[in-house]
């Protein structure tokens, strides 16, 4: 099928987008909206930038997209795509011949029915309407500690805070950390499969991006030794002193410790323990408070709902009676 064909299926399918219909990009999963549909070239613009929220996608580039798809057997791959090619993949993916396989990160040709780049009401991020639930997780119940020990001292003066409170946010601050670090953790490795390229991929708060690093660990030391010495590197340049082995021979003999090592002492403060009932309590009478203040901003609007109701209908009744009275 000739270019042209597909150019004019696809400004068919833009001008059928309902209004306010939003896209994502497979790369960077920037959303955006298109504004424009002329016949060389689409206008979009972004809801995630504060700058350069506008930009034209030209045809000329939609057909080199196109050639390149139809050119691989497999697909062609996101990846290749040029730092601001992104949005190209996620219009053309209106075309009912064009799909992007996010798990291998491609975009393919098809002959039955495709998925789009669209958004859905369930794909669309969380608006600060939803109805919210309580997570069952360690570090949502730790932080809501937190915040309540913070509102409850001046942590901008530590010096004049009890010692006691100190203590507790202290420990607060420590479990906080850990627990936070752990979902971390579980949330990167679920976003690994999701990044197949090294761009930055954005939020409301931020943006993140796949990276790699190389972590190195030395092999048998007599396979060193020997690879090296073949290069010609001597072996007293590579030999070195051993910590482990030195730690066995202070065991074994007289020589003191600070005779081999520069010995720095430094005081740090460590949790000793947790008090998780006493924990536990104080959360959920935090808990209960919120209930509390959910339940009385409910009575309140409630209380100004029939109020309003009550002025509608004195209003309906004095206007009824004016009419009857004329």
């Amino acid at each position: 099928m000739p270019f042209s064909v597909s150019w004019h299926t696809l400004l068919d399918e833009l001008d059928d987008l309902p209004g306010g219909a939003t896209l994502i990009t497979p790369l960077s999963h920037n959303r955006f909206q298109v504004t424009d549909v002329q016949e060389q070239r689409v206008v979009i613009e972004f809801l995630d930038r504060d700058i350069d929220e506008t930009q034209p996608l030209q045809r000329e580039q939609f057909e080199t997209l196109f050639r390149r798809i139809t050119e691989e057997p497999g697909g062609f791959e996101l990846d290749r795509l040029p730092a601001d090619a992104d949005p190209y993949p996620a219009v053309l993916s209106l075309h009912p011949r064009f799909e992007i396989d996010a798990d291998r990160g491609v975009i393919v040709e098809k002959e039955g029915p495709t998925t789009s780049q669209l958004l859905d009401a369930e794909t669309e991020p969380e608006s600060d309407d939803q109805e919210r639930t309580e997570p069952d997780l360690d570090v949502y119940a730790d932080a809501l500690l937190l915040v309540d020990a913070l509102e409850r001292h001046d942590v901008t003066t530590l010096e004049e805070v009890d010692t006691d409170a100190l203590v507790n946010i202290y420990t607060l601050l420590s479990d906080v950390q850990r627990n936070a670090n752990d979902l971390r953790q579980d949330v990167a490795d679920v976003l690994l499969n999701r990044l197949h390229h090294d761009r930055p991929v954005s939020g409301p708060f931020g943006s993140v991006q796949r990276t790699s690093r190389q972590n190195r660990t030395l092999k048998d030391e007599e396979v060193v030794v020997e690879t090296l010495e073949d290069a010609g590197i001597d072996r007293e340049r590579i030999l070195g002193v051993d910590r482990s082995k030195v730690d066995e021979a202070l065991e074994v003999t007289e020589v003191a410790e600070s005779d081999v090592y520069e010995i720095e002492t430094s005081e740090y403060v460590r949790k000793a323990e947790v008090d998780e009932e006493r924990k536990e309590t104080r959360l959920q009478g935090l808990k209960d408070q919120l209930a509390a203040s959910e339940e009385e901003g409910a009575e309140e609007l409630r209380e100004e709902i029939e109020d309003l109701e009550a002025r509608i209908d004195d209003l309906t009744s004095f206007r009824t009676g004016a009419e009857v009275s004329d």
